[in-house]
């Protein structure tokens, strides 16, 4: 149809000629309500909002001198962080005279990719950025696509229906 028809058709009907895809051709136009028209592309813009997952970096911090104990803490945060599907940033910063030492913070780094293993694929290799050691881990598809528990409270039914209470006569 032309243009001057359609502007007219929706003129009569007292509403407006909107543009749906202007890079069709020939352009697709429908006859509505402007404002109608504004209402449902804000609409479906807020559900496709919604369903967006915003992908958050948290840090691990570690030093040269990280002890055992806190290096296993530090790596479970890091997969706890990478199964609610967050990237990772393993940081190690070197002060003083570490810097002569840096195999050993690659070292640790390292150990730190081999050990979470399944549960992230490295995004960014360890790199040096002034003192700093950093490398970026992402989340694995497989720890994005595991099913989420819930957080329910959780009630052990075998501890109340083990044995009756002896009676006070068998006692006796």
């Amino acid at each position: 149809m032309a243009p001057f028809d359609a502007l007219k058709m929706a003129r009569e009907r007292a509403l407006d000629l909107v543009e749906i895809s202007p890079n069709a051709v020939p352009p697709v136009c429908k006859i509505q309500d402007y404002g109608k028209f504004l209402y449902e592309k804000d609409k479906s813009e807020r559900a496709a909002r919604k369903k967006q997952k915003v992908i958050v970096i948290k840090e691990v911090k570690f030093s040269v001198t990280v002890d055992e104990h806190d290096y296993q803490t530090k790596k479970n945060q890091a997969v706890r962080f990478l199964g609610e599907g967050d990237k990772v940033k393993a940081s190690l910063r070197f002060k003083g005279r570490q810097m002569a030492h840096r195999d050993l913070g690659y070292k640790i780094i390292n150990r730190l990719i081999l050990d979470i293993g399944d549960a992230g694929l490295v995004e960014f290799m360890p790199r040096m950025e002034g003192t700093t050691l950093h490398a970026i881990l992402a989340p694995s598809k497989k720890a994005e696509a595991a099913p989420k528990k819930p957080a329910g409270p959780s009630t052990p039914q075998a501890e109340k229906t083990t044995a009756p209470p002896a009676s006070p006569v068998a006692q006796a």
